[in-house]
């Protein structure tokens, strides 16, 4: 499913909240297939370590820091640095930076919460998106990943709030995908299961009853949804528009 080496060499990628975890992985696979990444989170010393590790295997990477539930005024401003980094056009916006929130009954979720969620998970990439979707779409290509969940596929107990922040992130998806792919820009998403970040492996134990029922039996591995990304962003996947494509495991199916 990954496109060869050279396919990404002339693209410019951003990838927000890529520190750690998935959007680490993300942008060190779009590097490792020649794209230049531009890197996107709150933490500059864990961006330059990013940076620092894929410049040092022979890739290209730029950090842009930048709090994207900040507002406005920070997120265009984070575009308009990554914009530059990226020699005035971005080909690849993958939307990844999202506020987790452990499973809690509704009655427990305070108007902060609440407010950060969706800040950070809606907010952000509608607004990001807006500012960066329309620049491809001057040059006629361009590709956007969202990166959904499967808890904007099936809702569970406790997960009300950020299974709302991704299925408006899904439904986004679809919209945009109708709104810029006929000016050449196509819009998808990924949607993981539980992901073998390191956060996630402390709470191994509470997803073993859940892994315990899917296809798989196991949580996917960062680099195997970072695949996903790539292959969205490519010409591999040329004629894909406004899909949402889970991977979990097989859980979405059963």
């Amino acid at each position: 499913m990954s496109p060869n080496t050279t396919q990404l060499s002339d693209r410019t990628a951003l990838i927000t909240g890529a520190t750690a975890g998935l959007g680490a992985a993300i942008a060190r696979t779009l590097a490792a297939q020649g794209a230049h990444v531009i890197i996107n989170g709150r933490n500059v010393s864990r961006g330059s370590a990013v940076v620092d590790a894929i410049t040092t295997s022979g890739g290209r990477a730029t950090f842009v820091d930048g709090d994207l539930g900040a507002g406005t005024d920070a997120i265009a401003g984070i575009a308009e640095r990554a914009t530059k980094a990226a020699d005035g056009h971005l080909d690849i916006l993958v939307n990844n930076a999202a506020t987790l929130l452990m499973p809690t009954p509704t009655a427990d979720i305070g108007e902060r919460e609440l407010t950060d969620a969706f800040a950070v998970n809606v907010f952000a990439p509608f607004l990001l998106t807006g500012l960066i979707a329309p620049q491809m779409a001057r040059v006629g290509q361009g590709s956007i990943v969202n990166v959904g969940s499967i808890a904007g596929l099936r809702g569970s107990a406790g997960s009300a709030v950020y299974s709302a922040t991704k299925a408006v992130l899904h439904s986004f998806t679809e919209s945009w995908a109708d709104e810029y792919g006929p000016s050449g820009v196509r819009v998808n998403a990924v949607a993981p299961g539980p992901i073998g970040t390191e956060r996630a492996l402390e709470f191994a134990d509470s997803v073993g009853p859940m892994l315990a029922r899917i296809p798989s039996r196991r949580m996917s591995t960062p680099e195997e949804v970072a695949a996903a990304v790539v292959f969205l962003s490519s010409d591999d996947s040329a004629n894909i528009h406004g899909t949402i494509l889970s991977v979990d495991g097989g859980w979405a199916a059963v």
